[in-house]
């Protein structure tokens, strides 16, 4: 239905643009989204309440369920969370078409026209990223601030001397855009919400191709954290590895931030950037020691652990237990002895592909091992089956393979390095004696925040120590016949590396 109150309230000084010259169109096409945001929340409300009282499904059925649940119940909270103020401003092409309405989200109306397309998309580009140098096909540009849901003042910037664009008829222009009028606003405790202030450069930040590390530095107040936030929502709507398909998420974003305030700062921000779906986290969450985790009371050891080189320590630390035997080993088997070499002891272990987390290259190697030694067999015919459970079940063959390539858990691979000097020498070899003897404590354990950033280096170098053992329980119940046999592995690992 159409508006009964004007989408502007502009104050006395500045009623010299409500002139209705000026604002008509505008009014007309708010009036267009009014209508359509509640035809769309009712719709919306319709469909979800429908879907809740489906009759219950079961397997990918169910789960298809819950994921459009999820999906509905987002949009309509978004809708239902602005009104008016959905939309940002307008933009006018430099053929004079009409204006082009910029929105937080795409919105179109029952006849399928589009009343506002998504700040993301492409189309709405050089809303935030022309200049009076490259104006992107723009003649002008519109922005609204918006205070409780009417428009308390409204910024024009013209691109074009055209004269058939009507320059004198833009009282508002200002060539610097409203992201200055906001600097001379108080800050508050809440961002304000600047997405109609993008300047072109924090907009080339958020729309950078999303391939490698992105690093943005600036002082206090330069626009570092409003540019993370719009970067996250754009991430999401842009980047298919991020983003929906047919209403499934396919992965998802995390974003890490230094204490809970900041955290609940971004929550209220997010989603008046389209996006409830980013998950937030502090960088004590990031392992389950942060919890109790002190803080760091030597300023030396708290720089010696930041240091970028102390990952480096992470991987030589875990590459210690990554060593192939130099001797080769007699594998008895019921049938006749195998051989392995140290050669093929060498060959197994550069199976992995590079990078591949150490508890996760584990099995590989240990199938890789066990194809070696079935291949080489020279025992009669005996079934492979049969082999490979003798060759699992031989003791000196399992603790052989588990000293050299161990099971290892992050925290203890960190605290060695704090608890074990040479250890910490042979794998940080840049430190002094005394920066050493700084780094130990009785407690290899006694975890301080500086730790956390090498606890969760460790965790990505190792990979998941029940990957293997995961993989190896889906397989047996996926088996076919009715009698298998499910064989562990002893898992080992020294107390200590044995060059101590």
């Amino acid at each position: 239905m159409p508006l009964t109150t004007s989408a502007f309230n502009l104050p006395d000084h500045l009623m010299h643009k409500a002139d209705p010259a000026l604002i008509a169109g505008d009014e007309q096409h708010f009036s267009a989204i009014a209508e359509s945001l509640e035809l769309s929340i009712a719709d919306l409300s319709a469909r979800l309440d429908a879907t809740r009282k489906a009759p219950g499904r079961l397997g990918q059925e169910a789960l298809e369920r819950d994921v459009e649940i999820r999906r509905l119940t987002s949009r309509l909270r978004a809708l239902r969370r602005f009104g008016l103020d959905l939309c940002l401003g307008h933009i006018v092409s430099a053929d004079n078409a009409r204006p082009v309405y910029i929105g937080r989200l795409g919105l179109t109306d029952a006849e399928g026209r589009r009343l506002l397309i998504d700040w993301r998309s492409p189309a709405a580009e050089p809303f935030f990223g022309a200049t009076h140098a490259n104006p992107m096909g723009l003649a002008s540009r519109r922005r609204y601030r918006w205070t409780r849901g009417r428009i308390s003042d409204y910024w024009d910037e013209v691109f074009t001397t055209d004269s058939s664009v009507g320059i004198a008829h833009y009282p508002a222009l200002d060539d610097l855009s409203a992201f200055i009028a906001s600097l001379g606003t108080s800050r508050t405790a809440r961002m304000q919400d600047v997405l109609g202030t993008i300047q072109a450069d924090q907009d080339a930040i958020i729309r950078a191709a999303p391939r490698g590390a992105l690093v943005v530095d600036g002082g206090p107040g330069t626009g570092k954290t409003v540019v993370a936030l719009h970067r996250s929502a754009y991430l999401l709507y842009s980047d298919p590895r991020l983003g929906q398909r047919g209403g499934h998420r396919r992965s998802g974003l995390l974003f890490v931030g230094p204490h809970r305030p900041y955290l609940s700062y971004v929550a209220d921000v997010l989603p008046s950037l389209g996006e409830e779906g980013v998950q937030t986290c502090t960088l004590r969450d990031l392992v389950p020691e942060g919890a109790l985790a002190a803080v760091e009371t030597d300023p030396d050891v708290a720089l010696l652990k930041s240091s970028a080189r102390m990952v480096k320590a992470i991987d030589a630390a875990v590459g210690f237990y990554e060593k192939a035997p130099a001797k080769g080993l007699e594998i008895e088997t019921p049938w006749a002895d195998v051989w392995l070499s140290a050669e093929e002891w060498a060959e197994a272990f550069g199976t992995p592909v590079p990078g591949t987390p150490h508890n996760e290259a584990r099995e590989e190697i240990w199938e890789e091992l066990l194809t070696i030694l079935v291949d080489k067999f020279d025992g009669g015919d005996v079934p492979e089956d049969l082999l490979r459970r003798a060759l699992v079940q031989d003791t000196e063959l399992v603790e052989a393979f588990s000293r050299a390539w161990p099971l290892l858990h992050y925290a203890d691979v960190v605290s060695d390095l704090w608890s074990v000097p040479a250890y910490l020498r042979l794998c940080a070899p840049w430190l002094s004696a005394d920066e050493v003897k700084k780094l130990q404590r009785r407690t290899g354990k006694a975890w301080t925040v500086s730790d956390l950033p090498l606890l969760d280096a460790a965790g990505q170098r190792l990979g998941d120590p029940e990957a293997s053992r995961r993989k190896r329980r889906q397989e047996a119940t996926l088996a076919a016949g009715s009698s298998w046999t499910v064989w562990s592995m002893t898992w080992w690992r020294p107390t200590t590396p044995n060059c101590w």
